[in-house]
């Protein structure tokens, strides 16, 4: 069969979308990977399938998968490149400047900008109350909650701050993130047993009241470009650490995000978003 597919990025972090309005597609693991795979497949850190909202409160449902085929309950990065393909196809209003998306992770409300000829410019992610109870990230440390606990690695012990945005996340602050372990801590914490379901991993560096430079390792990923949800989990921890305002400007390896802990606990995410191309796959119907 043939299938429409969409690559878009934010950041660099990059996706394949696929509109699947009617439910009519079911991929497995293997599939996902596939499609993900930069060798044999597209190529993409996930893949997002746009589906229609299972409640009345949502416009739409997103459905992401990591490069590994599994599900993650949601992307910052993703939201965004949703929104855009959403926006620049017309499936929302002309005259729209907000809705809400529908994830595994809670509904997701986005208010955007349009550039001249009516695409989406920028995107602001309503990415909810960051999770600071263990238990509800999830994590599990032995003698504290979830502010720099020590685990033990073959490389040391590291002073990790498990954060949940939709995710797990742990933010590990390092004195220079281009020396950081990211291919080695990185990979051994996504999978450590403090972690029930992985968790993605950041390595911050504090450059001023207001500038944290970030590299992070995704669960069911690797490094990435950029990660919406890593860099709130980020700033969060600055701002509890006393490191950073309530505004923080987050340097990744493919751009600034900016995100802002409002005094109403919610986490607001702004970056752009970038379509890539758009293709046609052939897909035999009996390999998943």
């Amino acid at each position: 069969m043939q299938l429409d597919f969409a690559k878009m990025n934010g950041l660099g972090n990059s996706f394949v979308f696929i509109e699947d309005l009617e439910s009519a597609l079911d991929f497995s693991p293997d599939a996902v990977a596939w499609f993900c795979d930069c060798n044999f497949g597209i190529g993409a850190d996930g893949l997002i399938l746009v589906k229609s909202a299972t409640t009345p409160e949502a416009d739409f449902y997103m459905q992401y998968f990591n490069a590994d085929g599994s599900l993650a309950e949601m992307c910052g990065n993703g939201a965004r490149c949703f929104a855009k393909y959403v926006v620049d196809r017309g499936l929302i209003p002309a005259e729209a400047s907000a809705m809400v998306i529908e994830t595994l992770g809670g509904l997701k409300p986005v208010t955007f900008t349009r550039s001249a000829d009516g695409t989406l410019d920028s995107a602001t992610v309503d990415m909810g109350v960051p999770e600071l109870v263990a238990e509800n990230v999830p994590a599990h440390f032995e003698g504290c909650h979830t502010n720099e606990c020590p685990i033990e690695t073959p490389w040391g012990v590291v002073n990790v701050t498990a954060v949940g945005m939709g995710n797990p996340h742990a933010v590990i602050w390092v004195d220079d993130v281009d020396s950081a372990p990211v291919d080695t801590v990185g990979p051994f914490l996504e999978r450590h047993d403090s972690f029930p379901k992985g968790t993605n991993v950041e390595f911050a560096q504090y450059v001023d009241d207001d500038h944290i430079r970030v590299r992070v390792w995704e669960r069911g990923v690797g490094e990435t470009l950029a990660c919406g949800t890593g860099a709130c989990a980020t700033a969060v921890v600055a701002t509890l650490s006393c490191r950073a305002g309530r505004h923080s400007t987050i340097q990744l390896p493919g751009g600034d995000l900016l995100v802002r802990w409002h005094e109403n606990e919610h986490v607001y995410l702004t970056g752009s978003a970038a379509f890539s191309f758009n293709g046609t796959v052939d897909l035999p119907e009996d390999d998943g």
